[in-house]
């Protein structure tokens, strides 16, 4: 089976971290702050927090941002749950704003109906979390402004994102989002196994980031109440959680950050063989963000035409019984279950239900051959000719 997605691990990734099984430190130890220092210099950002996965990262952005009952966060609905979970976490209101049909992120012409109709019921979002989606931004300036306009936090969910640049900059420099979460799932651009890291240029959300990373717990006596009992000596300032990430999990990432351009170039090079050798079929690919150069963490086809998107469940299965273990990313978060029980219902989002209706994610990867992608593709190819 060729899985849609797959990690990349050599030998400098191994060793890596067994360099750190033979220290002295497994967890809370000096890599996490190299880890974290070369993340931030790599995207241009002051600060760079890492944490345990890129869900944990979304909730401790919120919770930064002051998020909580009675408050309102937004975002789109095509992207995994955690991004309007997180909401849930702290205990707001959640909705969404369709996609643009094209690039299939946030789109901010339905951001700015759906705020200035907020603006006048007196409901307008504390946050609003922009999804870069498939290794592709938003429209971040078009949001950013409406966030200057209307006074939301602006959380840019790069988990899909990292290494992918946005008006000549990379993803995470904070030039138009208060803060960016990356993941670095094992299908992900990078990965430290399970891991995601927040970006931030603004040192008192850095230092909230970090306080409730380790529940709510300073050693740091300018922020204690009283003066210090001695070394030992700490205090919970704030109900924090334990978000943290092992030195471990951050030797694997420094290894992987050393071949991070390469892996992009690759998966630009299959993404771009992908649009070539797709173009006589009938299906649409992820158009171009104004201003964005993608990661490409996901290639994804829309099936065109009316027989063949009816067929689209027969399509997914020809393609996995082909050995081609295609996905579809994503289920709309409204209509899962839990979001139903909260009044969401089909038709809430039409663009973002049609894009369900026709997507297809098709394997790619740095490893994935040439060979594989042909094979890929001529599977693709004889089921929509059966289908269409």
């Amino acid at each position: 089976m060729i899985p849609y997605g797959r990690q990349n691990i050599d030998a400098s990734d191994i060793a890596a971290v067994i360099e750190v099984l033979q220290s002295d430190w497994l967890t809370q130890g000096p890599l996490i702050e190299r880890f974290e220092q070369a993340v931030a210099q790599r995207c241009g950002a002051d600060h760079a927090v890492a944490v345990c996965n890129a869900t944990a990262g979304l909730h401790l952005a919120c919770l930064a941002a002051g998020l909580g009952s009675g408050d309102w966060l937004w975002t789109s609905p095509i992207s995994f749950v955690a991004s309007a979970n997180c909401g849930r976490y702290c205990g707001a209101n959640v909705d969404f704003v369709d996609i643009d049909p094209y690039t299939w992120t946030l789109d901010p012409a339905a951001l700015a109906l759906k705020l200035a109709e907020a603006a006048r019921q007196g409901r307008l979002p504390k946050v609003v979390v922009a999804v870069a989606f498939a290794g592709q931004s938003a429209d971040m300036r078009a949001i950013a402004a409406l966030a200057r306009q209307y006074g939301f936090t602006l959380i840019e969910d790069a988990a899909h994102a990292v290494g992918a640049r946005y008006a000549g900059n990379p993803v995470g420099c904070g030039e138009f989002a208060d803060m960016t979460v990356f993941s670095f799932h094992p299908v992900k651009i990078i990965t430290t196994g399970e891991g995601g890291m927040v970006l931030s240029n603004r040192a008192e959300l850095d230092r909230r980031l970090r306080l409730l990373r380790s529940h709510g717990i300073t050693r740091d006596p300018s922020q204690m109440t009283e003066a210090s009992h001695g070394a030992w000596y700490y205090q919970q300032l704030e109900l924090g959680l334990n978000y943290r990430i092992t030195d471990l999990q951050a030797a694997l990432g420094l290894s992987q950050l050393t071949r991070l351009d390469a892996f992009l170039s690759r998966r630009r090079e299959l993404a771009a063989r992908y649009q070539r050798l797709l173009a006589q079929l009938p299906v649409t690919v992820q158009q171009p963000q104004v201003h964005a150069e993608s990661a490409w963490h996901l290639f994804i086809v829309r099936l065109q035409g009316d027989r063949i998107q009816r067929s689209q469940r027969e399509v997914f299965d020809g393609m996995r019984a082909a050995g081609v273990g295609v996905n579809l990313h994503y289920i709309p978060i409204h209509l899962q279950p839990y979001y139903r029980e909260l009044g969401f219902k089909p038709g809430d989002f039409p663009q973002a239900e049609g894009y369900y209706s026709q997507a297809l994610s098709l394997p790619l990867y740095p490893d994935l051959s040439e060979a594989q992608q042909d094979h890929v593709i001529d599977t693709l190819r004889g089921l929509l000719e059966q289908y269409a």
